[in-house]
């Protein structure tokens, strides 16, 4: 079960809210985007309480931490760049523009390279590990929503909004397939690598379990309500699923394929950064501009 810890308060704003946040896992840091504020937001993830905030990125969405490399990538969507901050000292050490309007984000481990899915012009994007050039440019079938890396099998994968699917590129040939998902408004994205399930959060109030390599519907498990941002938990084989009307995150259980637990937040609370090692779950709450703290006990 989720217990909560702790009430952050954030910096105030007048109206918006936050998008996605990550946790930088050997220091428990949590760097969030804050849109409303057009800035990254940093949490003391063991002292639980607010450190930094990251100014310049303006329309803050993305955001996606390269744990070996110490760094935060955030996609400054209304300026068409990204920005790289260093984890251990909130400092951005070079920006760079990645198209129109990038959002979505994903890291390849192997070869240090960088997805950049862009709502603009409906493409993906992959960023040599200079950050200085683009690989190639895919074209999507439609408007991106969160993407990922599959280390096991060596893809990034990219959800569609419409036509709702997944579509996974060869990170070694950069080649596309679409999968398509029978439920509308592909969303929130995690993995299971063991597996080589996918977990995809659709706005059709359900979270569609996807073979990756055979493009097969395993489950479907109806939530409350349209999904955000998802997080899986290996340890505890438990997905979180942020629903920001009515205000909940809906926990399923990835044996079962059931909801197993659903915790109020607030409404309007959609985005979510789950901290692997502590075991903890931080709920961005936008009217009170606040993060709600969860453990697993």
């Amino acid at each position: 079960m989720l217990k909560q810890l702790r009430i952050i308060d954030l910096p105030r704003h007048v109206s918006g809210g936050f998008d996605h946040g990550d946790v930088h896992l050997s220091t428990g840091r949590v760097f969030v985007a804050h849109t409303a504020n057009d800035t990254v937001e940093v949490i003391d993830g063991e002292r639980l309480a607010h450190l930094a905030t990251v100014s310049g990125c303006e329309e803050a969405s993305g955001v996606l931490c390269a744990q070996d490399e110490s760094l935060v990538i955030a996609a400054a969507r209304g300026t068409g760049k990204i920005l790289l901050i260093d984890a251990m000292t909130e400092k951005v050490v070079s920006e760079m523009h990645a198209g129109s309007r990038p959002n979505g984000l994903a890291w390849d481990t192997h070869r240090k390279r960088l997805l950049v899915a862009d709502v603009g012009d409906n493409s993906a994007r992959i960023l040599g590990s200079s950050f200085t050039r683009v690989l190639s440019t895919i074209s999507l079938p439609g408007r991106p929503r969160w993407s990922v890396y599959d280390a096991r099998l060596d893809l990034f994968l990219v959800n569609i909004r419409e036509p709702s699917g997944l579509f996974a590129i060869s990170a070694e040939s950069m080649r596309g397939r679409f999968m398509p998902i029978a439920v509308a408004g592909a969303h929130g994205l995690d993995i299971e690598k063991d597996e080589g399930r996918a977990f995809v959060a659709c706005d059709g109030n359900a979270v569609v379990v996807l073979d990756i390599e055979t493009g097969k519907e395993i489950a479907t498990v109806p939530i409350a309500g349209a999904p955000d941002a998802i997080w899986y938990n290996p340890q505890r084989k438990r997905l979180y699923c942020a629903i920001g009307r009515p205000g909940v995150v809906d926990v399923i259980d990835t044996l079962e394929f059931v909801v197993d637990e659903q915790i109020k937040t607030e409404e309007g609370a959609h985005t979510t950064a789950f901290d692997q090692a502590r075991q903890r779950l931080h709920a961005f709450l936008p009217g009170s501009c606040r993060a709600s703290v969860y453990e697993e006990i």
